[in-house]
């Protein structure tokens, strides 16, 4: 038996969505053009989600989005409520490759292990949630680095010092950028013994419907079995993974459901 979905809910979101950074304000007018909608039907959406503290009137019959879904976004984006999410996700990557995986938030010039997950098999590597990495030269920290405007990114740089850690830690500038260029391009970002003598990594981003990284995915390993084969088994699981986290975030059939009812 096929689901039943309510309508008047489905319409509602669709109104919502109407709202951006561009258009913070809205009419009834604007709603029932956007939506094919008769101008009374829209005002009567209007007036229940101000009811209901969605919106907030700004003149007399325009409203813009309430202060309520900003508190319903901090419940959403906090780390916690993150790591729930992406903890079994991480594991089946775990399993299925047997080597250890993570994801990671970002804040200032570093990234933060959110979560991670490590195989039975012995690793001498220890990460753990609240670590703090370099962005600079972890494969987490590229994808993230890749992930910001150029402004950003600029400011950031140029603030940053690049350290040499080992051997093959890129500590130009000139070298980062292209390297960071290079993330963005393919999409994923590899660390080839850049943090730790004997460790690989790759990672990639997981993008919300936004267009905004939420987190990073990285799977990693010792070098010994790190190798070209495994990198691309690792970036396959990685992709899988983070399509999967991204149906667990917003439910799988969530935008196809606002698309069918606008």
């Amino acid at each position: 038996m096929a689901t039943q979905h309510n309508n008047s809910v489905a319409r509602a979101f669709a109104i919502l969505d109407l709202f951006s950074e561009s258009r913070p304000h809205l009419s009834a007018g604007d709603v029932a053009k956007e939506l094919s909608l008769n101008n009374v039907t829209a005002h009567r959406f209007l007036h229940s989600l101000e009811a209901a503290g969605a919106l907030v009137p700004v003149s007399r019959g325009t409203y813009r989005l309430g202060h309520l879904f900003v508190d319903l976004a901090r419940r959403v984006t906090s780390h916690r409520a993150l790591a729930e999410t992406v903890q079994p996700v991480l594991d089946r990557v775990s399993d299925r490759l047997n080597e250890s995986a993570m994801a990671t938030v970002f804040e200032g010039d570093t990234v933060i292990c959110l979560a991670t997950t490590v195989p039975k098999r012995h690793l001498f590597v220890d990460l753990r949630p609240g670590m703090r990495l370099e962005a600079y030269c972890t494969s987490q920290g590229k994808v993230w680095l890749a992930s910001l405007e150029t402004k950003t990114l600029t400011k950031l740089l140029d603030q940053m010092q690049l350290k040499g850690l080992t051997s093959r830690t890129i500590t130009s500038r000139d070298m980062l950028e292209q390297e960071i260029a290079a993330v963005r391009e393919q999409g994923y970002a590899i660390n080839d013994e850049e943090r730790e003598e004997g460790l690989r990594t790759i990672a990639v981003p997981v993008v919300g419907h936004d267009g905004q990284m939420i987190t990073g995915l990285s799977v990693y390993g010792p070098v010994t079995r790190m190798n070209n084969e495994a990198l691309e088994l690792a970036h396959a699981a990685l992709r899988e993974a983070a399509d999967e986290l991204v149906d667990a975030l917003y439910g799988r059939n969530a935008r196809r459901a606002q698309t069918q009812h606008r």
